[in-house]
């Protein structure tokens, strides 16, 4: 079970940023250089940064309290805004004469051709007005339990060294997510959360060392920067945990598949940072958190969160199928969805005999957004459909079954006989129905189309049939089936 993160109150400090993503097809390369031409169809901006990491507290269910600097400009107030959509109470400190830090991208079928960014306009990297984030700070930590300093080497965190221990003396843990190439400056962090390429710069080492000469190197790094703990992200090799009097533990990664790193490091020091002060300072089960939220978030594309559900899931003992939501985690999972700017497609039906027609059906459904639901018949409602004998699987084995395709990502069970009301309450982009409907006439596509999305129709494969591969096993003689 995961711990219960509403009693967290973190306070994120750091330099904070406006991600900003320009999306659109590339058809041709321009004519005045070799480069492709996007045609931008939609923009979007993200907090990142420091920004991101509060977000990351948002999600779990924590109270998020962010600080640092930003430019008066109107990336401020775009950044300040998206933040409050979170929950996350903001501080900024608006620094006359410079500008928010803002990296922009350019995007093209989940593909990023460019990234061009804008930092802090004329100003020189130096502390910047350090007195005035202490005065903030002292401010804010009665009112924090744990302290989370995300240093991406812009100038807030210039005086880190000092702030440290000042969060220190006020008896709350400190966990830092390094930028600077010397790491003596976070000495007195409860815990440091380098990547390994970080991590060799900071050591002195190339990578190419002998094993266990790199880990007596990183135990001993551990101990002259009196860190209760060191644990290094290591892509996808996992992570690995170094702890004080104990030995090295190695987490492999739990990513099925590696899409985009981007932000994974704030997801990191996020998550471990929480479930730290929520579950009593028990930091291997922290970090096991974090492995998971880290799996979870590079399968996602840009700067990406995981919710409690996805985290509590992912987090479950690999017997256990994780695809499978009840309705509540559903409308979470499909809030988090959207917060990725992720698409939803959903279908629904009772998938009682899956086969090949069903997996055609749905790899075609999936290819249609970011997201596909299936919305399952229980038994109950799958009876009254179908008549007396069926359904022939059992509502857990055919969520089962569904929830290890490929091409499906969550399976919700309904009780109804349709299941308008949970399509109108999740409100896909797109809602799928195989066969010979009209879009009228599927059930949902009022609400769907209502809230802006489309009902599509597409056909099932000719000579596949639940029914006709029933009669065929009825009719079978007597002990061959």
């Amino acid at each position: 079970m995961l711990p219960d993160f509403s009693t967290v109150r973190a306070l994120v400090v750091g330099d904070l940023m406006l991600d900003r993503y320009h999306r659109g097809p590339v058809s041709r390369i321009s004519p005045e250089a070799p480069v492709p031409v996007v045609q931008i169809e939609n923009s979007q901006d993200k907090p990142g940064g420091a920004a991101h990491v509060a977000v990351n507290v948002a999600s779990l269910g924590a109270e998020a309290h962010l600080l640092g600097f930003v430019g008066m400009d109107d990336e401020a107030q775009t950044l300040k805004e998206l933040v409050h959509r979170h929950g996350i109470h903001s501080h900024f400190i608006a620094e006359d004469g410079s500008r928010t830090n803002v990296k922009t991208r350019v995007i093209s079928r989940n593909q990023q051709l460019l990234r061009f960014d804008l930092e802090g306009g004329n100003l020189p990297r130096r502390p910047f007005r350090a007195d005035e984030l202490c005065r903030r700070m002292s401010e804010l930590l009665p009112q924090a339990d744990v302290v989370i300093f995300s240093d991406y080497a812009k100038g807030c965190l210039s005086e880190v060294e000092t702030l440290i221990k000042w969060v220190r003396r006020a008896g709350l843990p400190v966990f830092v997510d390094p930028k600077h190439a010397d790491f003596t400056v976070y000495r007195g962090a409860a815990v440091l959360t380098p990547n390994w390429p970080e991590f060799l710069q900071a050591a002195g080492l190339d990578g190419h060392e002998d094993e266990h000469f790199i880990w007596r190197q990183a135990e001993s790094l551990r101990h002259r920067l009196a860190l209760d703990a060191l644990l290094i992200t290591h892509g996808e090799r996992g992570m690995h945990l170094l702890q004080r009097g104990r030995p090295i533990s190695h987490l492999p990664t739990e990513a099925r598949e590696v899409y985009d790193v981007t932000g994974a490091g704030d997801t990191v020091v996020a998550v471990t940072a929480c479930a730290y002060s929520a579950n009593g300072g028990r930091l291997p089960t922290a970090v096991h958190l974090a492995n998971c939220a880290a799996g979870l978030v590079v399968e996602k594309f840009g700067t990406a969160t995981v919710n409690k559900t996805e985290l509590a899931f992912a987090a479950l003992p690999s017997s256990r199928t994780p695809g499978i939501h009840s309705e509540e985690e559903m409308v979470d999972l499909v809030r988090q969805a959207r917060s990725n700017d992720e698409s939803i497609v959903m279908t629904n039906g009772c998938f009682d005999l899956l086969h090949a027609g069903h997996v055609q059906y749905l790899t075609q459904a999936a290819a249609l957004g970011d997201r596909l639901i299936v919305a399952v018949n229980n038994d109950d409602s799958a009876r009254a459909l179908k008549g007396d004998g069926r359904p022939i699987n059992t509502l857990a084995h055919r969520m089962q079954v569904l929830s290890a395709l490929k091409a499906v990502d969550w399976v919700v069970p309904f009780s109804e006989s349709t299941p308008e009301r949970l399509i109108a309450r999740l409100l896909p982009d797109v809602l799928v129905k195989g066969g010979d409907y009209k879009a009228e006439d599927v059930a949902g596509h009022q609400a769907v189309t209502e809230n802006g999305g489309q009902v599509r129709i597409l056909a099932y494969r000719e000579g596949f049939s639940s029914s006709a591969l029933m009669d065929q096993i009825r009719s079978l003689p007597h002990g061959s089936a």
